[in-house]
């Protein structure tokens, strides 16, 4: 799983642009910045406090007092400022991200998202989560294609509680690149090594395929 979760990150990284405004979330997301190139102009926004993140640092490199939403150690950038979490969840809710990439349990082909509770489980709470699925311009979505089960994490529709409705617009997984169309889920691209039917097989939804070449990364 590990080449494949970095392939998943570096391609994920790909689609991050010069000049936006990105929130990464708590999980696999958090990890993009480190795929990011070093000369790309991009703020990346932490919803507890910080714009201008650069790479995650070491315990033993680290300024302690900085953190993201996750606890990862970062560092600052030229530019970076500091603001309260009031400021910083009114930059979200005044649509000012670009774009946010969050994790998920569950992805519903109508975009709808999953990913703060599992029935049964302990959750600290939805959290900023609801939030940036709902006022981000564009929500994309890292995660295994199945669960620890071999459950697909890609469903006709969400079994568990909601963070947001018809939110997702891509998902990035260790198979695929999926994108949430008007009619489903449609397949993108490819991981390496990895075969059509091997992700329509884990897949809990129709996958539209496309009618050309298919990438790969």
């Amino acid at each position: 799983m590990s080449n494949a979760r970095e392939r998943m990150l570096a391609r994920a990284a790909r689609d991050v642009q010069p000049g936006m405004v990105v929130n990464l979330g708590i999980g696999l997301p958090t990890k993009i910045v480190d795929h990011l190139p070093e000369d790309l102009c991009v703020c990346l926004h932490t919803e507890n406090g910080m714009t201008g993140i650069g790479p995650s640092l070491s315990p033993e490199q680290a300024d302690r007092n900085l953190i993201d939403a996750g606890g990862a150690y970062v560092s600052t950038v030229p530019g970076s400022a500091f603001f309260d979490s009031a400021t910083s969840f009114a930059m979200v809710r005044s649509g000012r991200l670009d774009l946010t990439m969050l994790g998920a349990f569950e992805v519903g082909s109508n975009g709808d998202l999953a990913n703060w509770k599992i029935p049964g489980k302990f959750s600290p709470g939805v959290g900023g989560g609801i939030e940036l699925a709902q006022k981000a311009r564009r929500v994309v979505v890292l995660t295994t294609h199945t669960d620890r089960a071999g459950n697909p994490k890609l469903k006709t529709k969400c079994s568990l509680p909601l963070t947001a409705p018809n939110c997702v617009a891509r998902i990035y997984t260790d198979l695929a690149v999926v994108d949430v169309g008007p009619k489903g889920f449609e397949l993108v691209e490819l991981a390496r090594g990895v075969t059509v039917n091997e992700v329509v097989e884990a897949t809990g939804a129709p996958l539209i395929l496309p009618r050309g070449e298919m990438g790969v990364f």
